[in-house]
């Protein structure tokens, strides 16, 4: 290679990489801030699961009314009837103790929901309920008319997709919700179905991101999200034994918190308009690290300490 030509690759990308990072810096040179409809700093995780003391119904009232949560994340399922429900699995036995799934009932068919469930994200940790009965979308939307609600599409089902998104518009949502969901051709099949409503990052669209920010492309990509909902990866060792969790298995998880949580990523995100929110944390040392870093909310299954926290911080 010539001295020349040398001098012309360095050169270009000595060019690349200084204005890669300007706009890594300052996004805005080049890309028009998304508005945002609402800011959510305190999410209850499935209404806040860890604090339900009454029931589903009150579960998601506690988490929205008396602690002031900033957003609701619930997941939705369709009955053979093509009622929405607010429903994690797809299959009841975990949480009702029958085995069958929810898209092969019809809702009054429904069984009610054990009075004791496991916390999903604090190992060897039930909350307790005595209002088991599973509820509609629509029930949630009447209670809460004015509370951001965050929708997890849990399956690919064009019905439930048209469904909820006449549920958003009936009660008009639209500046309220987000929906999506880690399936790339689930979230494709939201935006379709209406683009009014903002939509999360797919598994896909996360990991697109990731190799975009490591290799300097981010600030010369657009972005249609609004939100960028991902786990905090080293959660996952306080939810298993440590005694079997292999050295190879830590690593991964090592490697996969180093490079996703990532303060100039989600700098970068947050100056375009994209909220990002942690989840699912519930002790105070992981509140404090995702909002370090820069996290826009943090999701918790415990939405009292999560208040408390935030109140602290800005006592």
């Amino acid at each position: 290679m010539s001295s020349t030509a040398a001098f012309c690759l360095l050169s270009t990308l000595g060019g690349y990489l200084v204005t890669s990072f300007l706009l890594l810096k300052y996004p805005a040179l080049l890309h028009q801030r998304k508005k945002q409809r609402f800011l959510s700093r305190h999410i209850s995780h499935r209404g806040g699961a860890g604090d339900r003391t009454q029931g589903l119904t009150t579960e998601f009232q506690h988490g929205a009314v008396t602690i002031g949560t900033d957003m609701l994340e619930l997941d939705c399922h369709i009955t053979k009837d093509e009622q929405v429900v607010v429903s994690h699995d797809a299959n009841l036995k975990r949480s009702t103790g029958v085995n069958v799934n929810v898209s092969d009932l019809k809702y009054c068919e429904l069984p009610p929901y054990l009075c004791k469930l496991d916390v999903p994200f604090q190992r060897a940790c039930k909350c307790e309920g005595t209002d088991t009965r599973i509820p509609l979308l629509k029930e949630v939307f009447e209670a809460f008319p004015e509370t951001p609600i965050n929708i997890d599409i849990k399956v690919n089902n064009n019905v439930l997709i048209q469904k909820v998104s006449e549920l958003v518009k009936q009660y008009k949502r639209e500046h309220l919700t987000v929906w999506g969901n880690a399936s790339s051709e689930i979230v494709d099949k939201c935006y379709k179905e209406n683009s009014d409503i903002p939509i999360l990052f797919s598994l896909q669209r996360v990991l697109l991101i990731l190799g975009l920010f490591f290799t300097g492309l981010l600030p010369f990509v657009p972005i249609r999200e609004q939100f960028f909902e991902i786990p905090m990866p080293s959660i996952i060792l306080k939810l298993k034994e440590p005694h079997i969790i292999s050295k190879g298995h830590k690593f991964l998880i090592w490697l996969s918190d180093t490079l996703l949580m990532r303060k100039a990523l989600f700098d970068h995100l947050t100056a375009r308009g994209i909220q990002v929110y942690i989840w699912v944390l519930n002790e105070e040392h992981e509140y404090k690290r995702a909002f370090d870093l820069g996290a826009t909310g943090v999701m918790t299954d415990y939405p009292t300490k999560l208040k408390e926290f935030l109140n602290n911080m800005s006592a």
